[in-house]
């Protein structure tokens, strides 16, 4: 995986920083003030569809910055576990998307679909780290 495709190092600070700090306390703020956005207009630029777009670019930004963005140390090792990771993150999205298809019906086929857009992102990050974690603590 060649590494001038990834992110600087802080980036992963930032995108941590962008869901901590600014995405929760957002999405809290509007479910404890109770605001919906009922509109009448339920079109492309309706309240909700555009709350409901920039969240998930949001998400997925931040998530994008955590995921890809360079270790401290970045060496060949750290490249393969990379990619492994992504390829373990791939196949469990897949196999999460298939089963989830097969035990839904109707309306709740697009909501798999939506997670479908971040849900690698996570498991990457998830698996990546881990791996990452117990290879240092093997070294200590």
């Amino acid at each position: 995986m060649k590494t001038r495709f990834l992110f600087p190092y802080y980036f992963k600070f930032i995108g941590l920083a962008l869901i901590v700090i600014v995405h929760f306390p957002l999405i809290h703020l509007l479910q404890l003030a109770n605001i919906r956005f009922d509109d009448n207009n339920n079109g492309l630029f309706s309240h909700h569809h555009v709350f409901f777009i920039l969240t998930y670019v949001f998400i997925l930004v931040s998530l994008l910055m955590i995921a890809f963005s360079k270790e401290k140390v970045e060496d060949e090792h750290i490249s393969q576990l990379r990619l492994d990771s992504l390829q373990w993150a791939l196949y469990l999205n897949y196999l999460v998307l298939v089963v989830s298809l097969i035990f839904t019906t109707g309306i709740d086929a697009t909501d798999v679909l939506r997670l479908n857009l971040w849900v690698p992102l996570v498991f990457f990050i998830i698996r990546f780290r881990w791996v990452l974690y117990r290879l240092n603590r093997s070294l200590n």
